[in-house]
């Protein structure tokens, strides 16, 4: 009997091992255009074992008062997704209120410049991706939100889909929030500059099924509005896209349900 029972404890310990098996690296990744060194977590599925496969990549964009390390942090299931859908997801350092701009007030701050293009060739690099924009998609939280469609639309030659999470995808209605300021200067005196980066102008640039969009955002979210203006104007371009509003706020428990959502719709999407 103790021996059955030992046979059974260690089927399940080796269970539990192989059933959490992505692989969670921290990669500090030298910028040029900033010259300092930027950290990024990256997550690899336990298929990444087989050096035979390469991979599809989503970049996952964190908020504003968090860094590079929040996601796999506050939502470990990432790990389960990973392992899930085959695919790598690469969470890059956006500072603290960056917002992802090329700031036009301070040179030493070019978040768009090295989340867009150096982060994603030193994965292309580094690790066995699928180096074509239909194997990389970008999403994001809050700022994240923001940051994954101003980036994803202003380099869609690189991104073959696009995500929001809870997404600030209208920066004017917050002219003194959240640091935006600092990289824009003051909305009074620069309304050109506020217009020119904030996404729900940008979305002018897309034509139809040129890129994959998804939207998800709480009803209780303060970003809601701007959420469902930015739907609107998709409708009214006559863009298809997944639009997502349930109950929720802005809040870490809407978020580690929100993104189950989006890996999904990647994972469907490089597939096709």
């Amino acid at each position: 009997m103790e021996k059955r029972l030992l046979i059974i404890f260690i089927f399940l310990f080796n269970f539990s091992l192989n059933a959490f098996s992505a692989k969670v690296d921290t990669v500090s990744i030298f910028s040029e255009s900033m010259s300092k060194y930027v950290k990024a977590v990256v997550i690899t599925p336990a298929s990444y074992k087989d050096k035979s496969k390469r991979f599809p990549v989503v970049y996952l964009l964190h908020g504003y008062s968090d860094s590079y390390s929040g996601w796999v942090k506050k939502v470990p299931d990432l790990l389960n997704e990973v392992d899930q859908y085959d695919m790598i997801i690469v969470c890059p350092d956006g500072a603290y209120g960056s917002w992802y701009f090329d700031s036009l007030t301070d040179s030493t701050k070019r978040y768009e410049t090295n989340v867009a293009i150096e982060v994603p060739n030193y994965i292309d690099k580094h690790y066995r991706t699928i180096a074509d924009r239909k194997a990389r998609a970008i999403t994001g939280l809050s700022m994240g939100g923001h940051g994954a469609f101003y980036l994803g639309i202003r380099h869609k030659d690189f991104f073959g889909a696009i995500g929001s999470m809870s997404g600030g995808v209208d920066i004017r209605p917050f002219p003194n929030n959240w640091d935006i300021k600092k990289s824009l200067g003051d909305y009074s005196t620069n309304v050109d500059n506020w217009n020119k980066h904030t996404v729900i102008n940008l979305v002018e640039q897309v034509e139809n099924n040129e890129q994959r969009m998804i939207i998800d955002c709480g009803v209780d979210d303060f970003f809601l509005q701007v959420n469902r203006n930015l739907h609107q104007k998709l409708l009214a371009q006559k863009l298809n896209h997944d639009y997502i509003e349930r109950p929720g706020a802005h809040n870490w428990l809407y978020w580690n349900n929100a993104v189950k959502y989006q890996l999904l719709y990647f994972s469907i999407f490089f597939k096709s």
